[in-house]
Formats: structure tokens, sequence, C-alpha cells
């Protein structure tokens, strides 16, 4: 299995879709079903009948998944969407910006 490029709490910039362009961090990963859940971003509206634990029903609002190809790492030095590379420094494998080589964790 390859090594995890986009991971929970980076910041990542939607590519394609209704929110396209705009920022948010990742708060969850589904690697089998290759989705993240990016906060903020790909929300979803459920509509709930009043019920015994939610007495007075409503609309909730949640993030839903959303496909990992549609969402690139943020560059860290402007924020625009980069690719993900890994390089070796101090005997540790460390993730790099492909547009500006600033590390993006470690």
């Amino acid at each position: 299995m390859a090594a995890a490029k986009i991971k929970k709490g980076d910041s990542v910039v939607v590519l394609s879709g209704k929110d396209k362009g705009r920022t948010g961090t990742v708060t969850q990963v589904l690697p089998k079903e290759g989705k993240v859940i990016v906060d903020g971003i790909n929300v979803a509206a459920r509509h709930r009948k009043p019920s015994q634990q939610n007495p007075q029903g409503g609309i909730d609002r949640f993030p839903a998944p959303m496909s990992i190809a549609k969402v690139a790492v943020a560059d860290p030095k402007d924020g625009k969407p980069t690719r993900v590379r890994f390089e070796e420094k101090d005997g540790k494998k460390v993730r790099v910006a492909v547009k500006s080589g600033e590390t993006i964790d470690g």
C-alpha cells in the first residue's frame, strides 16, 4: 500500500465541484473508499422529522465525504494547490510540496 499523501489535519484546496477553489481542513480520511471529509466543504442537509430524541426536528447539516481526487494539499507558502512527493530528511520520510519545495510535515 502506498503512503498517504493527504492526512487528517492537512489544509486542502477543492479542485472541482460546487465548492471549487475553497480551502478547508481534513477532519477524516477514508482510505478504503478513497474519500476524505473536509470541514465546511461539501455540506449535506438532512431534513429530520420531530422524534423522541429530537422533539424540535429541523435540518441537520454535516460535511459529506468527497473523493480524494477532488482535493489537493494547499502549498504552505502561498495556499495554492500542489502535488506531494516524499523525501528523506535526517533519516525520516517527509512530505514535500512539489511547487515550492517546502516540507508539509516534520
